[in-house]
């Protein structure tokens, strides 16, 4: 069941990439994080109640709280540098540079989390790795000339800190109901970005959003919240070094609307390297059926 889990979560992650960008065309990224994260704690809370795990808050020890702040903290400096890429940077540009948290987060889990080693993961890290590589183009656009590569350096901390988000959240919701934990997390997530938007003076831009820009505001903050849910049920079960990647496959629901809707396409050796990424993931979804 994890297995579907995360591939759930894909498909919701990817909705939210496509959803988000619409949605933060005339506004401060900030804004829309923090406004997006609302939306998604009081999801949140529904599934809590809906499962009845609000009973069990008080069995969370020290440990799970602690790492699920770190892990909520380093989802919103994830969040607030993603949105901030995807605002100034081409779609098909900023997720396959966030997506390189994959092959990150593989390693961390090694390391930290002790999960098997096996040559089945080392090749699908290196497909996966060369994949995302072969993605990431560095040439600007014409019309991206303004911002320059600060939409790379971004998604990079973007990666970095989706990274640390997966491997702390795998040890904060050990021994705890997956939902209950999500909504702690997304607590944290919820006073960092209302405190970056009041420390920049931002609340009073909200006035200004337009009609079209708050329903994909919504509808990007409820698939944010179904893919969390289904990302943290699945790591509650399964490895991280198997249900990053297998989540990360959301990248291609990205690219499907983005082609569709947005009109970006992706030249050949993109499309190679979304090839590798696809081969490298789909082995290890081999692995953990066996």
């Amino acid at each position: 069941m994890w297995v579907m889990y995360a591939l759930a979560s894909a498909f919701f992650a990817g909705s939210m990439s496509f959803l988000a960008k619409i949605g933060i065309k005339n506004t401060n990224s900030n804004l829309v994080t923090a406004l997006r994260t609302i939306v998604v704690f009081i999801f949140a809370c529904i599934m809590v109640v809906v499962v009845g795990s609000q009973n069990t808050v008080t069995e969370i020890s020290n440990k799970n709280l602690i790492f699920l702040i770190l892990s909520g903290l380093a989802t919103g400096g994830s969040w607030l540098c993603y949105f901030r890429a995807l605002q100034i940077g081409n779609v098909n540009k900023v997720v396959p540079v966030d997506k390189s948290a994959t092959v990150l987060t593989m390693l961390l889990s090694f390391i930290f989390l002790n999960e098997g080693i096996t040559w089945l993961k080392v090749t699908a890290m290196i497909f996966i790795g060369i994949g995302t590589y072969l993605m990431i183009d560095y040439k600007e656009d014409s019309k991206e000339s303004g911002p320059g590569l600060k939409w790379l350096l971004y998604a990079i901390l973007a990666a970095v800190f989706a990274s640390l988000t997966a491997i702390l959240g795998k040890v904060g919701i050990t021994g705890i109901e997956s939902n209950l934990g999500t909504a702690i997390r997304t607590a944290v997530v919820l006073v960092l970005a209302w405190a970056i938007v009041f420390g920049q003076k931002k609340q009073k831009e909200i006035k200004t959003i337009d009609r079209r820009s708050w329903i994909f505001i919504l509808l990007s903050g409820i698939a944010t919240g179904l893919s969390w849910l289904c990302f943290y049920r699945a790591l509650q079960d399964g490895p991280a070094s198997i249900v990053v990647p297998i989540d990360k496959l959301s990248i291609l629901v990205t690219i499907f609307f983005s082609g569709m809707f947005l009109r970006e396409k992706l030249n050949k050796k993109s499309s190679i390297g979304l090839i590798l990424i696809i081969v490298g993931t789909l082995s290890l979804l081999v692995k953990a059926q066996t």
